[in-house]
């Protein structure tokens, strides 16, 4: 097979599987809101269920589920039938995912939690199937063709699956008014979780570590605390405690080149007056915008309500908290 057939071959695979998504798309009709309206009235958890491909579609529609908001588990067709039915209350919805609608295990299994009292949403290829008389929903997940040229492996079929059960997912999250910070909560090692839910007091370099400086500081002094603190930066605070400037490395060179010997002057000859701060409570990705305004690499965070500085946060922080 040469470079050029097998670009064609893909980009039909490609086609076809597109096609079978947008035809999804021409086919919702009430029986999508009805299943939105069962799903989102769920007083227990979603029940993915499925065999096959189909099983492994249903597995990733319910961590979606989960992941937005929508409480869900996946039940293994053939161990719902040895025992595992045992996870299902009447509180719950069941969603039963099946392209053929005609699989043996989930034809034996939803029968009996139709007895168990769950409201039970079918996902198939066939509405005609006997699987589908069993649901209370039926949607219509049929495509045309399979991507498989021989028409026998699941290709179109499990994209329009995994395309729909997104779709029932969105609608959802959208409906229960479903926030980044939710996401976050049920993200928390990954790095968006990290984004949406680390703030700044838990990066800051506070008490002992905290540089600063009075604005009569002699320079010499000032840089020894510059220096010692290895950010870079110094606040300078006046009489009562209260930040008004700040004095970094750059602040130094260019003291260098206007004012020629620095030692020569005090800290509030060569600060840079009212720096820019942040309040502890703030995000993270908050800090992030702020320094990234203003080309800046640190910022003061302040007591709520006032002053006086409680802490400094530097870019490589951020960095090294994978904020950046």
């Amino acid at each position: 097979m040469d470079s050029a057939k097998i670009l064609r071959c893909a980009r039909d695979v490609l086609d076809i599987e597109a096609k079978g998504i947008l035809s999804l798309s021409n086919r919702l009709d009430e029986n999508f809101v009805r299943a939105v309206d069962i799903l989102s009235g769920c007083k227990g958890k979603v029940v993915v269920t499925g065999l096959g491909k189909s099983g492994l579609i249903g597995r990733k529609i319910a961590a979606t589920f989960s992941s937005t908001g929508t409480p869900s588990l996946f039940l293994h067709a053939t161990e719902g039938i040895h025992g595992d039915l045992g996870m299902i209350m009447k509180e719950d919805v069941v969603l039963a995912v099946s392209n053929s609608g005609e699989t043996d295990e989930l034809l034996m299994l939803l029968p009996i939690i139709k007895r168990l009292g769950p409201k039970i949403i079918v996902m198939t290829g066939n509405p005609d199937s006997r699987l589908s008389r069993t649901g209370d929903v039926i949607l219509n997940a049929a495509i045309k063709e399979e991507a498989c040229p021989m028409g026998l492996s699941p290709t179109a079929s499990t994209t329009a699956a995994l395309a729909m059960g997104d779709a029932l997912a969105v609608v959802l999250l959208e409906k229960k008014g479903f926030k980044q910070e939710d996401f976050a909560l049920r993200h928390p090692g990954g790095t968006l979780g990290r984004k949406l839910l680390l703030r700044v007091e838990e990066l800051m370099h506070s008490n002992t570590a905290l540089p600063v400086v009075h604005e009569d500081t002699p320079m010499k002094e000032t840089l020894l605390e510059i220096t010692s603190k290895r950010l870079g930066v110094t606040g300078v605070v006046d009489g009562r405690g209260e930040l008004v400037g700040v004095i970094t490395d750059g602040d130094l060179r260019r003291g260098l080149e206007g004012k020629g010997d620095i030692f020569l002057f005090k800290a509030k000859e060569l600060m840079s007056r009212n720096p820019k701060t942040i309040t502890a409570e703030e995000l993270a990705t908050q800090a992030v915008s702020i320094m990234e305004q203003h080309s800046i690499t640190s910022l003061f965070i302040l007591e709520n309500g006032g002053r006086k500085p409680k802490g400094v946060v530097h870019l490589h922080d951020l960095l090294k908290a994978g904020i950046v």
